[in-house]
């Protein structure tokens, strides 16, 4: 799968199990990839290497929420409407509140 916004895209995992949920990018170094957390509306950082941007977006991939690089051993508590949760590497996208997130399959 692809993660595109603003004519930008990255290679996106989906995190289905739970030690794929619970271990996220803990413990990774030169972050390379996004990482999207369907029916989640709160992270972690601990235990990670870098800072990451965490999009927080309803049912739809609306941008509700926007955290740039955010650092490690922070915790963002649930959010409401929030439904899916991307991890990205840091300063990645140019991310706007209120626009989309776009997920291809190919």
């Amino acid at each position: 799968m692809r993660l595109l916004y603003n004519d930008k895209e990255i290679v996106l995992y989906e995190c289905k199990s739970f030690f794929s949920r619970l271990k996220g990018f803990m413990f990774t170094k030169n972050i390379d990839k996004a990482l999207l957390f369907d029916r989640c509306n709160s992270i972690h950082t601990f235990f990670m290497k870098e800072n990451i941007d965490v999009i927080m977006c309803d049912k739809d991939n609306n941008i509700l929420y926007y955290y740039k690089d955010l650092g490690k051993n922070k915790v963002i508590l649930p959010k409401k409407n929030v439904r899916k949760v991307f991890e990205t590497p840091s300063n990645y996208f140019d991310i706007e509140i209120g626009k989309k997130m776009i997920i291809s399959e190919n």
